[in-house]
C-alpha cells in the first residue's frame, strides 16, 4: 500500500550526494587513466505496471485521446492509444535535478495540443536540494524546456492529490496560473510559461498543515493553493478568460474568484466551512462549479466529508452530498463531470480503505446519486461493476479478506478520476497502485455492471531498494518500495505475484546464495510480524525467519556462498547471524548496529560490513567481525559495496559525498586495503555482469561521475577504461541505490530507479569491448558508411525521428559528422546523442564528446524532434564527410 514514500534514498540524498564538486583525494594507487567511449543501449523496463500512487489525470479538451497522467516521485506520461499503454516524458531528467521527477501537476493546452506543462519538485523541505521547476513541451513532451522557480514544489507531499495546481488559460493559452505551497502564494505566466510572477493581490496563501508538531518540514508545511479552475464561458478566443476560480488549503476560505482576469480578487460568499476543497471542476454548460471537500489534505487521510455544487450565475451554494456527512467515515476528492453529458458527474471517496474506496455518480447534476457498491439487505456487498486484473494479477495482493472486503479491491487513494471528454464510456482514476478505467461506463446508468480493468501499462513507478541477477534460475530478483518486490522469469511480462508470505509493505534487501541460487532471502518492513524470509526455489516460494528481539524493519542481508548461514543487519538492533533459516539468531560482535552487510561469493564463512567509513570483515559465518585497517574511505554511510563472484576477496565499494571522500574503491585482499580508482569523480552503486569475450574479468556497472559526466557506465578491463552506456534522454532521475550485471547475458544491465522501476538494458555489442579514447575535435571519418532514418511518431505540425549511423568501413572513426537535406522543408527542433546545426533545409549532425568513437562495425544512435507543416518525407541521402551512406 501506498505509504508516505520518504524513501531511505532521501537521507543519503540530504547528505549531500547531490551537490558540490567531486572530491580532491588522491588515489592510494593509480591504475590506468579512465578514458570514456560510447555504445548504444535498448531501454526497457522490467514490466510490473504500475506500483505507485497516481495523483493526477488530465484529458486534453480539444483533441480526442490525448491524455496525461502525473505520478509523484515517477514522472510523467502520455496515453498512446493505438497501444493502450503510457509512455513516459521525464526519463531526460538527470541526477543534479532529481527532485523533478516529482509531479505536482500537469496541464495540457486546450488550445494547442502540442502544447503541455509540467510542475515538478518533489519535496518542500530539505529532503529536495533544489527548487521546483515549469517543464514546457510544443511536441507533448517528447523535448522540454525549462524554467526553475524561486520556491520548492512538492510532489511526494502531504496535500499532492489536490489539484491541478498548474492550468492554462482554455481562451489565451499565453496565460498559465501555478498554486504554489509554503506560503508563496499563486503565480502567473503570460509567455507560455516562460516566465513567471506572483499574484501579489492574491489575498491568501493558505493555512493548512497536516502536522504543526512535526519538524522535520514534512507534515507541517503549509499546503499552499492546490487548484485553479476557468470559467471559460467568461472569455473569448484570444481573450483573457475573465472569471477564475481558485482553491485555497485554508477550511474556512477555501475558494476565491476573479471575474476581471486576476486583476482583483475575492472570496466568494457563501461558502462551506469547516473543510478543504480537494478538487474544483467547472460545468459550464450548466453554470456550475462542483467541489470535492474533506477535513484532511491526503493523500491518507481523511475521516468526514462533503460534495458541494456552486452555480456560477446566482451564487447559490447547494449541498449535493451522496450520503450524509455523519455516515461520512472518509472525504471526497475525485471529482469529473461528463463533457459529453454535463448533467453526469462523478466523485470518490478517496481515503475509504476498509472495506474499499467509492465512486459515486450521478446523471442529474447531484441531485441523486448511486454506487459502485452498496450493502444488501443482508449486509452482503452488491457491485454494480466487474473488475479484472488478469493484466496485472498481483493487484489482488494474494489477499483472502472476509466480506465485505474483497479482492481485488477498486482501489484507495482514489484523489484522481476522469471521464474522456470526447467519450462517455471511458473514465480512468488513480489509485495507490494502479491506474483503473472502464470503456463502457454508461452500462452503470441502464443497471448493467460496468468494466473496471487495469489501464496502466507503460506506466512504472516503483521505487527500488536492491536487484539480484543470480547466474541460474530467474534473470532478476528486485526488492521494491510499498509493494515489495518480484521474480521476473520474462522481463516482458507482468509477475503474476509480488513476493508473499510475508508481504513485506518494503523489502529494503535480499540476496542469493552465489553457489546455489535457489536459496533466497530478503528482509523488510511490515506492520505487523517477521521482517525476514527465506526461499529455496529460487525466489518462487517463501516462508518466513523469525526475528531477533527489538527488530523494526528490514535493514540489509546477506547469504553465505553456500546457503549455509546468514548474516541480517535489521533497524532496532544490532547485526545478527545464524545457520540454517533463521530460527535462532545470536549477535555479532566487532560490528556496529546499521553496518550494511554483504557476504564473499567464494568463501561461506566470510562476510563483510561497513559503517561510517570503517570496513569490517568476519571469518567464522559473522559471530565476530574485526575493523579493517582501510583508510581513506567514505566518512558517512552513503555507500554500496559488493563482492565479485568466483573470487574470494575482490570487494568493490562505491560512495561517498562531495564535501568529503567520494568515488569508486577496489580491494583484492578481501577488505584489508582499498585502492581508489583514479578518474572515477563519483560513484554511488557498483554491480558485476558477464565478462567481454576474450576479456578475463567481469564487466562493472556503476551509477557514476566518470570525465565530467553523470550516467551509467560500463567496463570491460576492470575499471581501466569506461563506456557511458546511457544518454541524456535516458537519465531516470537519481539511480543509486542499486545496479547489477545479468551474469548469463553480456552487456545486459538492470538499474535501480527512485520511482520508474526496474530499468534494463541491452547493448549492440554482443561480443564485448571495453572503453576508448577521447575522440578527435576536429573528426574526419573516412571509409563506407550506412544511416537508418525512422519516424517514430508523428502529430499536427510535428514529429520525432531515431538515426542509425553504422560505420560498416574496415578502419575505426574516432569522432563524425552526419549531413542531409529534409526534403520537405522540416526544421529540427531539438537533437539528443549528437549537436546539431541547421541552414535552410541543410542538416549536420556531429557526435558529442562521449559517442565519437565508433568502430568498424559497430553503429551510434541519436535522435531529434522536428516541426513540420505538411508531407513528412524522409531524406534520401546522407553524407559522412565525402562519403555517401547506404540508406535504409
Amino acid at each position: 500500500m501506498r505509504r508516505t514514500r520518504i524513501l531511505t534514498t532521501v537521507l543519503a540524498l540530504a547528505a549531500g550526494l547531490l551537490a558540490g564538486s567531486p572530491p580532491a583525494l588522491a588515489a592510494e594507487k593509480a591504475e590506468k587513466s579512465v578514458s570514456i567511449a560510447a555504445d548504444t543501449y535498448t531501454w526497457k523496463n522490467a514490466r510490473i505496471d504500475g506500483g505507485g500512487f497516481v495523483p493526477g489525470i488530465v484529458f486534453n479538451r480539444k483533441e480526442k485521446n490525448l491524455a496525461y497522467a502525473r505520478t509523484d516521485i515517477g514522472g510523467a506520461y502520455r496515453w498512446v492509444e493505438s497501444s493502450k499503454s503510457w509512455t513516459p516524458l521525464l526519463d531526460s531528467v538527470g541526477w543534479d535535478n532529481w527532485g523533478h521527477t516529482g509531479v505536482v501537476s500537469l496541464a495540457s493546452d486546450s488550445v494547442d495540443p502540442n502544447k503541455v506543462y509540467v510542475a515538478a519538485g518533489t519535496y518542500t523541505n530539505s529532503w529536495d536540494p533544489g527548487n521546483g521547476a515549469i517543464y514546457r513541451s510544443s511536441d507533448r513532451g517528447a523535448s522540454w524546456q525549462k524554467t526553475n522557480l524561486p520556491f520548492k514544489l512538492g510532489g511526494n507531499m502531504p496535500g499532492r492529490g489536490m489539484g491541478e495546481r498548474l492550468v492554462v488559460d482554455p481562451n489565451k493559452n499565453s496565460v498559465l496560473y501555478l498554486g504554489a505551497p509554503s506560503g508563496k502564494g499563486l503565480w502567473r505566466s503570460t509567455d507560455s510559461g516562460v516566465t513567471w510572477s506572483q499574484v501579489t493581490n492574491f489575498p491568501n496563501v493558505g493555512n493548512y498543515v497536516q502536522d504543526p508538531a512535526d519538524t522535520s518540514g514534512y507534515a507541517n508545511d503549509n499546503q499552499g493553493i492546490v487548484w485553479v479552475t476557468f470559467d471559460e464561458s467568461t472569455g473569448t478566443s484570444g481573450n483573457a478568460t475573465r472569471t477564475i476560480y481558485v482553491g485555497v488549503a485554508d477550511k474556512d476560505n477555501a475558494v476565491y474568484r476573479s471575474t476581471d482576469a486576476g486583476a482583483t480578487w475575492s472570496r466568494v460568499a457563501g461558502q462551506p466551512t469547516g473543510h478543504l476543497a480537494h478538487k474544483g471542476v467547472l460545468d459550464a454548460t450548466n453554470g456550475y462549479l462542483y467541489l470535492s471537500y474533506s477535513d484532511k489534505g491526503g493523500p491518507y487521510d481523511g475521516g468526514k466529508g462533503q460534495l458541494w455544487r456552486y452555480a456560477t450565475a446566482t451564487g447559490t451554494w447547494t449541498n449535493i452530498n451522496p450520503v450524509a456527512e455523519a455516515d461520512t467515515y472518509y472525504g471526497f476528492s475525485g471529482l469529473t463531470v461528463d463533457r459529453q453529458k454535463p448533467g453526469t458527474v462523478m466523485a470518490t471517496a478517496y481515503s475509504s480503505w476498509w472495506p474499499d474506496t467509492q465512486i459515486f455518480r450521478s446523471t442529474d447534476s447531484g441531485a441523486t446519486w448511486t454506487r459502485a457498491w452498496d450493502y444488501g439487505s443482508s449486509g452482503s456487498r452488491e457491485n454494480r461493476y466487474t473488475i479484472d486484473v488478469s493484466s496485472s494479477p498481483w493487484l489482488t495482493w494474494n489477499a483472502n479478506p472476509s466480506p465485505p472486503e474483497q479482492t481485488p479491491k477498486l482501489g484507495w487513494m482514489t484523489e484522481s478520476l476522469e471521464i474522456d471528454p470526447f467519450n462517455s464510456n471511458r473514465m480512468m482514476y488513480g489509485t495507490g497502485a494502479t491506474i483503473y478505467g472502464s470503456e463502457n461506463l454508461t452500462t452503470w446508468d441502464s443497471g448493467g455492471k460496468f468494466a473496471v480493468k487495469p489501464m496502466v501499462r507503460g506506466l512504472e513507478e516503483t521505487a527500488v531498494n536492491d536487484l539480484a541477477s543470480p547466474p541460474s534460475g530467474a534473470p532478476l530478483l528486485s526488492a521494491l518500495g510499498d509493494v515489495g518486490g518480484f521474480r521476473h522469469t520474462d522481463l516482458t511480462k507482468v509477475p503474476s505475484m509480488m513476493f508473499t508470505q510475508p508481504n513485506f509493505t518494503t523489502t529494503t534487501s535480499l540476496d542469493f546464495a552465489e553457489a546455489n541460487p535457489n536459496t533466497v532471502v530478503r528482509v523488510g518492513n511490515l506492520d505487523s510480524g517477521p521482517h525476514i524470509a527465506f526461499s529455496t526455489d529460487n525466489g518462487a516460494n517463501w516462508f518466513a525467519g523469525s526475528d531477533p528481539s527489538g527488530v523494526s524493519g528490514g535493514g540489509t542481508v546477506a547469504a553465505a556462498a553456500d546457503g549455509s548461514r546468514f548474516v541480517w543487519s535489521p533497524q532496532g538492533t544490532g547485526v545478527q547471524y545464524t545457520t540454517g533459516f533463521g530460527n535462532s539468531w545470536a549477535a555479532s560482535s566487532g560490528i556496529p548496529a546499521g553496518a550494511i552487510v554483504e557476504s564473499d561469493r567464494v568463501d561461506p564463512k566470510t562476510f563483510y560490513g561497513f559503517k561510517s567509513g570503517k570496513f569490517y570483515v568476519s571469518t567464522d559465518g559473522g559471530a565476530t567481525f574485526t575493523a579493517s585497517f582501510a583508510t581513506g574511505l567514505p566518512s558517512g554511510d552513503s555507500v554500496r559495496f559488493k563482492a565479485l563472484p568466483g573470487v574470494k576477496g575482490d570487494v568493490w565499494l562505491a560512495g561517498g559525498a562531495p564535501d568529503g571522500a567520494y568515488g569508486l574503491w577496489h580491494s583484492t585482499d578481501g577488505g584489508a586495503t582499498f585502492t581508489k580508482l583514479a578518474g572515477v569523480e563519483q560513484a554511488d552503486t557498483i554491480g558485476f555482469g558477464k565478462a567481454a569475450t576474450g576479456a578475463s574479468y567481469q564487466t562493472l556497472y556503476t551509477s557514476a561521475k566518470i570525465g565530467g559526466v553523470r550516467g551509467i557506465f560500463r567496463s570491460t578491463d576492470k575499471g581501466a577504461t569506461w563506456t557511458r552506456i546511457n544518454d541524456d534522454a535516458h537519465q531516470w532521475g537519481w539511480t543509486g541505490a542499486a545496479i547489477t550485471g545479468d551474469p548469463r547475458l553480456y552487456g545486459r544491465v538492470y538499474i535501480a530507479t527512485n520511482g520508474r522501476g526496474v530499468i534494463y538494458g541491452d547493448s549492440s555489442d554482443t561480443g564485448g569491448g571495453g572503453g576508448g579514447t577521447d575522440p578527435d575535435p576536429d573528426p574526419q571519418p573516412t571509409g563506407a558508411c550506412a544511416v537508418t532514418y525512422q519516424v517514430t511518431n508523428e502529430w499536427s505540425g510535428g514529429f520525432q525521428a531515431d538515426v542509425r549511423l553504422s560505420n560498416t568501413g574496415t578502419s575505426a572513426w574516432t569522432g563524425w559528422s552526419l549531413n542531409w537535406s529534409f526534403p520537405n522543408g522540416q526544421t529540427v527542433s531539438q537533437m539528443w546523442n549528437a549537436d546539431h546545426t541547421q541552414s535552410g533545409s541543410a542538416v549536420t549532425a556531429k557526435n558529442v564528446g562521449w559517442n565519437g568513437n565508433v568502430a568498424a562495425g559497430s553503429s551510434v544512435n541519436f535522435g531529434f524532434t522536428g516541426s513540420r507543416s505538411g508531407t513528412n518525407g524522409k531524406p534520401t541521402a546522407f553524407k559522412v564527410g565525402d562519403q555517401s551512406c547506404a540508406v535504409s
